[in-house]
């Protein structure tokens, strides 16, 4: 079961609501929208799928990271590793 199994429609929920944000900003590029105005709609959207990302991350760590650390061995080190570059990634977006 993958960590966000509990709260899946929110997230769901969440991608939808970005989705129509991008949308949104083709829309603003399609009508010519002053470029400050753009930019402060992609700042928007970067923000909430940041959001996202961060409560994904979250309950990875707390679900499956977790329940490899308690079962130990090399599972638990792969699952380490593996949030490891997911942080380093979200951090260097």
């Amino acid at each position: 079961m993958v960590g966000y199994a509990s709260n899946k429609q929110d997230v769901q929920k969440r991608l939808r609501r970005i989705e129509g944000q991008v949308r949104g900003l083709q829309r603003m590029v399609d009508e010519d929208t002053y470029c400050i105005d753009v930019l402060t709609q992609v700042s928007a959207a970067t923000k909430a799928l940041q959001s996202v990302a961060l409560q994904l991350l979250g309950d990875h760590l707390s679900h499956c990271v977790q329940d490899a650390l308690a079962e130990g061995g090399g599972a638990a080190d792969d699952k380490v590793r593996e949030a490891r570059a997911a942080i380093e990634r979200l951090v260097r977006s």
